[in-house]
């Protein structure tokens, strides 16, 4: 059975035991009101040791009991939800092993639990009383639970507590209807919970401090530091977005963790003076690993794409031999060993080392007296010293005479570039026009020479088949044919670069 995922938006109010709900038949919208169903639900919440889970106010828990028995997780709208009263909630089967958090479960978690356990913290008993609201048409509306709650904290030092509240959750109405309830309520004294979740009244006093905010945006007048920690502080959490979604599979998720990775160590190595010792070439160096390690797959598919796209553009008479199924063979072997060791990696104590180092980075960053300089003063020189490389990198690619010390000349200018592109897009709050024209003229060289070096791959694997192919007593006219057209894409995409070049701006900031 395949996990069930879909958004949740409801309001939760403390109340008495004296407390009687208002007459909900009476709120807007609302044609009748089923009888009341009661309830019995027991649930056992989740988490690391130290909480880490709560800390991002992320619940996890198994529950029997109810019309919706079974393994729940609740993101908050800081992680894929949208708004402060909805989450995100993911549910699959309870499964034969009460202690066995479903894998599903635990990919879309597991860039913030890393290699801890998960181990029962809280288990809540509650009796439940539903009142199903529908509208005209007998759609339901929302549904208000009146809860009586029994909350057992399980270690360290463990607490019971009783307590009522109320809960409504949406299903087909409005987010009026929210406030119209909100509104009877309040008339009749009642207020919202003064905790974000069950759980969290329930860990009460061992409850942790949210995770960290955003650090402020950056402005002129910021220094050095805060430009470079505000812009590891948005990779950074781009890349624990995208790694619940890297784990499921998700192409474009591979490729925008990969992109967060790899700026920051771009980032880290044009700033590096900022930093004590080794600090920023050990995490660039992690940083790196783990790209290539997105990369493999995601550079697989690409290139196999673009090759079997050149294949069947080429007339039918001139295709000789098995060359697609060559193709997709040598893929689907370099693929599948992509995929599993991107999948070991993720899972490796190396992977979660680097996801600590950088979180303990942006939380306490030991900054050299370098970074507490304003960074309007300090910022354009480290961009006119990624610029300076950019063009020495062009000069002595220009002398490199053609072939594959040639190509390896033109990949290292893209590097160069990408490197001061995201340098740059780290100071555009500094000087945005001037900024952003220099990340767009970086771009441009880099998409032009990242497809010139697509083209020398391809040219690699082509004559790579094709003397497979001959080895076999197969024809291979087909790859020398297809060979041929890659190079020359490469030489024209090598003209428009120099061509992009001559615009270059001779400035940085």
């Amino acid at each position: 059975m395949n996990a069930v995922d879909f958004a949740e938006i409801e309001r939760k109010y403390d109340v008495d035991a004296a407390s009687v709900l208002p007459p909900l038949q009476d709120l807007p919208g609302v044609t009748w009101v089923d009888a009341p169903i009661e309830q019995s639900l027991d649930a056992v919440y989740y988490d690391t040791a130290d909480l880490t889970l709560a800390a991002h106010r992320i619940t996890l828990r198994r529950r029997t009991g109810g019309d919706d028995a079974g393994w729940h997780l609740k993101l908050p709208s800081g992680v894929e939800g949208r708004g402060p009263d909805e989450r995100r909630e993911v549910h699959e089967p309870l499964g034969s092993d009460p202690e066995l958090v479903p894998a599903g479960l635990q990919q879309r978690v597991r860039v913030l639990v890393r290699d801890q356990v998960l181990v029962p913290v809280v288990r809540l008993r509650n009796h439940r009383i539903v009142h199903v609201l529908r509208g005209e048409t007998g759609a339901v509306l929302a549904e208000v639970c009146d809860d009586s709650v029994r909350a057992d904290r399980l270690a360290p030092g463990p607490l019971s507590q009783d307590w009522r509240e109320w809960e409504i959750e949406l299903v087909e109405g409005t987010p009026a209807l929210l406030d119209a309830v909100a509104d009877a309520f309040a008339a009749g004294g009642v207020s919202r919970a003064g905790y974000p979740s069950k759980l969290g009244r329930a860990l009460g006093d061992r409850l942790p401090a949210n995770a960290p905010a955003a650090p402020p945006a950056p402005t002129r007048s910021s220094t050095t530091g805060a430009l470079l920690l505000a812009y590891l502080d948005t990779q950074m959490r781009a890349l624990v977005r995208q790694d619940p979604l890297v784990r499921r599979d998700d192409a474009e998720a591979v490729h925008q963790m990969r992109v967060a990775t790899r700026r920051m160590r771009s980032v880290l190595a044009s700033y590096r003076d900022l930093l004590p010792g080794g600090l920023a070439t050990a995490l660039g160096d992690e940083l790196q690993w783990i790209a290539r390690v997105l990369g493999a797959t995601r550079d697989n598919e690409i290139l196999h794409h673009n090759l079997a796209r050149l294949l069947s553009s080429e007339p039918a008479k001139l295709v000789v031999g098995q060359v697609g199924k060559r193709l997709d063979a040598y893929f689907a072997a370099d693929l599948t060993a992509a995929q599993a060791y991107a999948d070991v990696a993720l899972d490796s104590p190396r992977y979660f080392r680097l996801l600590d180092a950088l979180d303990a980075l942006i939380a306490d960053p030991p900054f050299t007296a370098l970074a507490k300089k304003p960074a309007r003063s300090v910022a354009p020189s480290i961009i006119s010293r990624d610029a300076d490389r950019l063009r020495k990198a062009v000069r002595a690619a220009r002398k490199v005479p053609q072939g594959p010390d040639h190509d390896a000349a033109l990949h290292e200018v893209r590097k160069i570039a990408k490197r001061l592109r995201y340098s740059t897009e780290s100071a555009l709050p500094l000087s945005p026009k001037r900024a952003a024209r220099l990340v767009a003229s970086a771009r441009l060289v880099q998409d032009i020479l990242g497809e010139h070096h697509d083209s020398v791959v391809a040219k690699g694997v082509l004559l790579k088949l094709g003397m497979q192919a001959y080895i076999e007593n197969e024809n291979s006219f087909t790859y020398g044919r297809l060979h041929a057209t890659e190079q020359f894409r490469g030489a024209h995409l090598e003209s428009r670069f120099r061509s992009a070049w001559k615009s270059f701006p001779k400035s940085a900031l």
